[in-house]
């Protein structure tokens, strides 16, 4: 089996599934049990292992076009997201629109911002319903602009050309953030962290991955050659920007965690790069061992990402008796739940409409949940 092929299946979704559990945790860390604070604190990181991992599938979908001499089509590459992401997304959305008591709080921005996926740039601390889209506006910034950028770079193909400009984005965002945290007293996260322009290092170290294993795949098989030093050589990075944001420090403007948020994110990004291109290793341990559950987290984390803190917000209105404290027995409702509602969601919106795409494109290779699995969860 083709490496990345193995990876689908067992490096990438642990990641993805890694991501998902992690992005849960820290939105539902009030209600869980306080020993998860550890975890909980850092769940943030989450969505950033997303962004790495939609720019690596995106980039390598697109560059691997032309690294084959085939025709691009951008209109089909539009068509493939639309299918992938608006069903499932507008059905949610509608919820929010048409039913209050969906929304885990009061608070909802203009229907026009959700529809426009321009909620994070527009956001406002008093419109907190739905909020978590922040992280799929900008993922839908980063389809819409990066296949432009690939047809006009490809026309006088220059790897060095690319990186610099790879290196510029990454470069402009720790300026950006830098010049930021120096003039803003509060507002931490409507000026900086749901910020498109300020959150692209992840996406861009993905990029910079499918860059690399399709225009210069001896760099690329010297990297998969040394998986277990990537992933270790990631994780230490993870590390070290977890120390950076010890105590809880997200968000806060004094100290390291200021620090943090000028360097921190591309380090972040640096260090999950290295743990997917871990993973997509065959000498790495990811994609060596297969570990049990992580193939359904995968196939729902979309779903579970749209779905989670509605679900338990619910939890806590019906069930109040059962949902009372951060108890374990607690959790376990919440758990089930979310599942419960992110299968319906996948069975009913994400694979018919999968299945559709499959239909006007004339293409049944494989089932609709390898393909969802081989595209970015968000």
């Amino acid at each position: 089996m083709h490496p990345l092929q193995s990876a689908r299946f067992h490096g990438l979704d642990t990641l993805r599934s890694v991501a998902i559990v992690a992005v849960m945790l820290f939105h539902l860390q009030d209600v869980l049990p306080e020993k998860m604070v550890l975890v909980e604190q850092y769940g943030w990181m989450g969505v950033d292992l997303f962004f790495v991992l939609s720019g690596f599938l995106i980039g390598n979908q697109l560059l691997k076009s032309y690294a084959n001499g085939e025709k691009f089509s951008i209109s089909l590459f539009y068509q493939r997201r639309m299918f992938r992401i608006v069903p499932a997304y507008v059905a949610v959305l509608l919820l929010y629109l048409w039913v209050p008591a969906w929304r885990e709080e009061p608070g909802l921005a203009p229907a026009w911002e959700f529809f426009t996926f321009t909620e994070n740039i527009f956001f406002q601390p008093q419109y907190r319903a739905f909020s978590h889209a922040w992280s799929l506006c900008v993922e839908e910034h980063f389809y819409l602009i990066l296949p432009l950028l690939v047809m006009a770079m490809m026309r006088r193909r220059s790897f060095r050309r690319t990186s610099y400009l790879l290196a510029f984005v990454v470069a402009f965002g720790l300026a950006a953030r830098a010049v930021a945290i120096t003039h803003i007293t509060d507002r931490y996260f409507v000026r900086i962290y749901y910020q498109t322009y300020m959150r692209l290092d992840g996406l861009s170290v993905g990029v910079t991955l499918a860059l690399v294993k399709n225009f210069r795949p001896q760099w690329w098989k010297s990297l998969s050659r040394h998986g277990h030093a990537s992933l270790l050589s990631g994780m230490v990075l993870v590390l070290a920007v977890m120390w950076m944001f010890r105590n809880n420090g997200l968000g806060k403007l004094t100290g390291s965690p200021a620090w943090g948020t000028v360097v921190g994110y591309p380090l972040l990004a640096c260090g999950l790069g290295l743990i997917v291109a871990s993973s997509l290793s065959t000498e790495g341990l990811l994609n060596r061992y297969r570990i049990p559950g992580t193939q359904l987290l995968a196939t729902l984390a979309f779903s579970l990402y749209l779905t989670h803190k509605e679900i338990v917000h619910m939890d806590q209105i019906y069930f109040p008796t059962l949902t009372v404290g951060r108890s374990f027995e607690a959790s376990v409702v919440f758990l089930t739940t979310c599942f419960a509602a992110a299968g319906v969601l996948h069975l009913l919106i994400e694979r018919p409409f999968m299945q559709l795409r499959d239909m006007v494109e004339s293409r049944s290779s494989r089932s609709a949940e390898e393909r969802m699995r081989a595209e970015p969860a968000l």
